[in-house]
């Protein structure tokens, strides 16, 4: 028998959310939490129904009250791999050595933000430096905002900045901006500055501006940049989980996975998922995990009762 119905790797919104739904569904169910959460840099979470500007730290206590108030455990650790067990189960192999065996695994283990590498920036992210202006930008409406250019989608992405200010601008390399882009960003009286970034200024704890290679400065309170998200999904690709042509794993229904029993859920399949959305993959992944387990429990049943085995 295995020590615990499901085992949920990773403790944010994601995995909390599911553990929840699972533990008020009667199932044994362990959260293994590294404790290192994407938004901890953060110092509200925004967004949220009924929990809009709460600190991130703040909304992960609370969930885990609950879940433990439902009998769920909660274990700081990380897993170090997953392999099989049986034809119908897993081992979680920890890093300390411990060896946790579950029915049904969910992994949230999110994603981490790969940021140009430009001099002031990584010490301002999430405080001033931001990346999702539904998340941030009612904080900073008003601002002179600049926008670090460089990503495919780039003008795209100034123009949804451009509805929390007046005072945009974009940070792009020379000569990178076809006509009907410079024209859609001179409409909406969007700044365009062209040329290298030398680094990112700030003064009394605060972001001032950016700094140009020509030396121009160019004066700003918040600074958004697209990053670069890389899913923390190793865990998937040792377990041989299907992914897609960028290497993000490729989901079914509710989050399911190409490999039987194993789901995820929130920004490890997600890049797009805020904290909400993430807390609502988690249940409806959870819902689906639950709904498995019921049909392998009456199997079970079914052939105790005509083999007269003992379940």
């Amino acid at each position: 028998m295995s020590d615990h119905d499901v085992v949920v790797i990773g403790g944010g919104a994601a995995g909390l959310s599911a553990a929840l739904a699972l533990t008020r569904a009667r199932r044994r169910v362990l959260v293994v939490d590294a404790g290192t959460p994407r938004n901890a840099p953060a110092t509200h979470v925004q967004g949220f129904l009924s929990r809009d500007g709460l600190p991130p730290g703040d909304l992960l206590a609370l969930g885990r009250a609950e879940v433990t108030g439902y009998g769920g455990e909660i274990l700081p650790g990380t897993v170090g791999e997953i392999v099989r067990c049986g034809t119908a189960g897993f081992w979680a192999l920890l890093s300390d050595g411990r060896r946790i065996s579950t029915r049904r695994l969910l992994v949230t283990t999110g994603l981490r933000d790969e940021l140009p590498d430009i001099p002031g920036l990584r010490d301002r992210w999430a405080r001033d430096v931001l990346h999702c202006p539904y998340c941030h930008g009612y904080e900073v409406r008003d601002q002179p905002l600049g926008v670090l250019g460089g990503s495919p989608d780039a003008v795209r992405y100034t123009q949804i900045i451009r509805q929390w200010a007046d005072d945009v601008v974009l940070f792009t390399q020379t000569g990178s901006l076809t006509a009907a882009e410079r024209a859609q960003l001179v409409a909406r009286a969007i700044g365009i500055v062209e040329g290298p970034v030398k680094q990112v200024l700030a003064e009394d704890d605060r972001l001032s501006g950016v700094e140009l290679d020509d030396g121009r400065i160019i004066p700003r309170t918040a600074l958004f940049v697209p990053p670069r998200f890389i899913p923390n999904n190793d865990l998937l690709v040792g377990l041989g989980c299907a992914l897609d042509e960028n290497g993000w794993v490729t989901t079914g229904p509710h989050g399911s996975t190409s490999v039987g029993g194993v789901w995820v859920a929130g920004n490890v399949a997600n890049p797009r998922a805020q904290v909400i959305t993430a807390a609502g993959e988690g249940s409806a992944a959870a819902i689906a995990i639950n709904g498995d387990l019921v049909e392998e429990d009456v199997r079970a049943a079914v052939h105790a009762f005509t083999t007269g085995a003992v379940v």
